[in-house]
């Protein structure tokens, strides 16, 4: 009995061993790369930097039956103290009964995988639905959703919860993804990290969504995501999703974003 006893103690420890040098391995290998800043913008300028970004104007709903128009006017998009600021109102303009803003970094700026974030804080209310997110490059010659779409983050109303969403064409219009319950009243860092295999959607660093789409396997049909994709900003009033403002909604109200960056995997020294 003696001897049992030993034997499983003697297991129990080789096996405490193993697990110990597996996760040494794991650390090595993560700790062999790290992430490398190849674009942002940090929003210090005075007005938004027109090299890195390109307004998105009009209205007619961009095809959620959104009800404001977008312009590229002061009031409703500037730069301030480091923060870019975008800013819905509810004003008569252009037949319109809201204004607000979108921006693009469409020609200026693409990427491939890597790690894509932005520090934000969100208006809250009734109808509003602000977002960060990516379209394909070649939209214009493939159309939507065959560019393929990926929505980092986005919020409508005044929930608590926060959402990530890719979009496709598989024979068909598809979607996948998911939301998690968040804090949606104060500033968060929201980043995807997109690799040839998966994406992974997180918040302050915690991953709270892995898409297991293997954009890698044919059979999938998600050939959209192993090309370049563009940067989007904008905060939609009304729509499909969100419904109407109402008497709760609060105009103004303003989108806050502290910087935009893009990072991609390098090797370790």
């Amino acid at each position: 009995m003696l001897k049992t006893n030993h034997y499983l103690v003697f297991q129990k420890k080789y096996k405490f061993i193993k697990l110990i040098i597996l996760i040494l391995i794991i650390a090595l290998k993560v700790s062999a790369q790290s992430w490398k800043l190849v674009w942002s913008d940090e929003f210090e300028k005075t007005a938004l930097d027109m090299t890195k970004w390109n307004y998105e104007k009009g209205g007619g709903g961009w095809g959620n039956n959104e009800l404001e128009f977008y312009t590229d006017k002061k009031m409703n998009i500037d730069v301030l103290n480091g923060q870019l600021m975008i800013i819905a109102r509810n004003e008569s303009y252009k037949g319109f009964n809201y204004s607000s803003a979108r921006i693009n970094t469409k020609n200026l700026y693409t990427c491939r995988y890597g790690k894509i974030e932005a520090r934000i804080k969100f208006p809250i209310g009734q109808g509003l639905w602000p977002a960060f997110w990516m379209l394909g490059q070649n939209i214009d010659t493939v159309g939507w959703p065959a560019c393929g779409e990926l929505d980092i983050m986005e919020h409508v109303n005044s929930e608590s919860r926060i959402y990530g969403t890719m979009h496709w064409d598989k024979e068909g219009y598809i979607k996948a993804g998911g939301s998690t319950f968040y804090d949606s009243m104060f500033y968060h860092v929201y980043s995807l990290e997109w690799n040839p295999n998966d994406l992974e959607w997180s918040i302050d660093g915690i991953p709270y969504l892995k898409e297991c789409i293997e954009i890698a396997d044919k059979r999938k049909k998600a050939e959209a995501f192993h090309k370049s994709f563009y940067i989007l900003l904008n905060l939609a009033v009304g729509g499909n999703w969100c419904g109407n403002p109402d008497q709760s909604t609060i105009f103004p109200d303003t989108m806050y974003v502290d910087y935009v960056r893009v990072y991609v995997k390098s090797p370790g020294k």
